[in-house]
């Protein structure tokens, strides 16, 4: 699951980024922080094999019974889905919430690493993932960044769009301009994500053009590489543009980072959802669609100052 692009961001909360907060709802959130996160009135409650809402029925019969979606996520990503008072927060619950009212069910949000999410939609352990994913034609076919089989593939319910940018320490000392000024200079990045493979892809550009290679260096969590460009040990970070402009906006009250330069490759956010599973996935674009017309989804992404990366309509797999 190589590859998580672009966009994350306004919000009526401290950033659990001072990093090192971010650090620990990482750690913190694998058990009560990952229950029931989505917000009350999200649906019916666990167990309810009856609803009334106008969607349930559409819903795969296993998941009627629960009265749940267990949703897989990686919590350290503000302003999309992060911990705060040990409870899973941000955009993605509060679609997910949106969503469960018209499918008449609850979204139980758990948090793990970024790279092994997909894995666990696969194995099971999870009915979706929400977690800032990019759709890609690689993830729908289950290729891995070389291009060999790793799995059955995905389908995604496309939720939102973003593009991939540079933050920097605030003051911009280096004065880097894009991510064309990063040839030959340290910069921190998420393994596994969209923007490790845009970091990657700009340090190719460099050597085919005699400049240095970007000296990448690629960490387990979004937390840690916003670390590392904080301390000065990295030039930059490459991440998601709602995510790159919440940091700014709220780290260290506005004064540890500035975003540089233009979005580029933006690209869908979809829920993944596993290939065998087409009831659900249906079930769901039918919610998205639902929460589109009725205003709601427009109000959980402006919330969060997230409104810009609304898509206008459902859709599945309309990743590249």
């Amino acid at each position: 699951m190589a590859t998580r692009r672009p966009t994350r961001r306004t919000p009526a909360t401290v950033l659990a980024a001072t990093t090192a907060s971010l650090l620990l709802s990482a750690c913190g959130d694998q058990t009560a922080a990952g229950q029931g996160s989505a917000g009350s009135g999200a649906g019916a409650g666990a167990g309810a094999a009856k609803s009334d809402a106008p969607l349930f029925a559409k819903l795969p019969a296993d998941i009627r019974a629960a009265g749940v979606i267990k949703v897989g996520t990686d919590a350290t990503y503000a302003p999309m889905e992060f911990v705060e008072n040990g409870r899973i927060v941000g955009v993605d619950p509060d679609v997910a919430a949106a969503l469960g009212k018209h499918l008449g069910v609850r979204f139980e949000f758990t948090s793990g690493t970024f790279d092994s999410l997909i894995t666990s939609l696969n194995s099971g352990r999870q009915d979706i993932v929400m977690s800032s994913i990019n759709d890609t034609m690689a993830r729908q076919q289950g290729l891995d960044d070389k291009g060999q089989k790793t799995g059955n593939g995905v389908d995604f319910v496309d939720y939102f769009v973003a593009g991939t940018v540079v933050y920097v320490q605030k003051g911009n000392p280096q004065q880097i301009r894009s991510i064309a000024d990063l040839c030959g200079k340290k910069t921190a990045v998420q393994r596994g994500t969209i923007f490790e493979e845009a970091a990657k892809n700009r340090s190719k550009e460099c050597e085919a053009s005699g400049k240095p290679a970007i000296a990448i260096e690629s960490f387990p969590t979004d937390a840690e590489a916003q670390t590392r460009v904080k301390a000065g040990g990295a030039v930059a970070g490459v991440n998601d543009y709602p995510v790159a402009a919440y940091l700014a906006l709220k780290a260290d009250g506005g004064n540890a980072f500035e975003v540089v330069g233009n979005q580029i490759e933006a690209g869908p956010f979809g829920i993944a959802v596993a290939k065998d599973n087409p009831e659900l996935r249906d079930a769901l674009k039918a919610a998205l669609a639902a929460c589109i017309a009725d205003g709601s989804y427009q109000k959980a992404l402006d919330k969060w100052g997230a409104g810009t990366g609304a898509v206008a309509s459902a859709n599945v797999n309309t990743g590249s």
